[in-house]
């Protein structure tokens, strides 16, 4: 890739605690809108990146139909580089589903805490996502805790 050619990325957001909000009234966490949009946007960034929201579920909730509806979105997506933000419980399985879409570079993450916390994971778990998506070769990979893994 050349060096002053800027990357176009798709975030596709699927729920999970890094999109979690707490409801005061209920006294719960719910996994809410994505968060990414709110913490990419204040940084300078020289990436060309959209958000597209597909589902909001807790990954625990996530069944094969759920895991196909991703598939697809990412084989339609035009993009190369793909971040899906993802709950950490069944993030592993989703990343194997995915490794049937060949020729893309495929980043899933998350967070331990919801991403609008101070304390939350999700701003350093989405800048690795991000270094990893443009530098990566094509295939699924999971970025966590600074570490980047294989899906496999």
């Amino acid at each position: 890739m050349p060096q002053n050619e800027i990357v176009k990325i798709k975030i596709i957001t699927v729920g999970g605690t890094i999109d979690k909000i707490y409801f005061d009234a209920k006294s719960a966490y719910e996994v809410g809108p994505p968060n990414i949009s709110a913490v990419l946007a204040d940084l300078s960034l020289n990436i060309d990146y959209s958000v597209q929201s597909l589902m909001q579920k807790d990954s625990l909730e996530m069944d094969d139909e759920d895991r196909r509806i991703i598939v697809d979105c990412v084989r339609e997506t035009e993009e190369k580089r793909i971040i899906i933000t993802h709950g950490t419980d069944t993030m592993v399985e989703t990343a194997r589903t995915l490794a049937a879409v060949v020729d893309k570079t495929i980043v899933l993450t998350g967070a331990l805490q919801p991403a609008l916390f101070k304390t939350s994971d999700a701003m350093f778990n989405i800048g690795c996502a991000i270094a990893a998506v443009q530098t990566m070769q094509a295939n699924v990979y999971i970025a966590m805790n600074g570490q980047i893994f294989t899906h496999d």
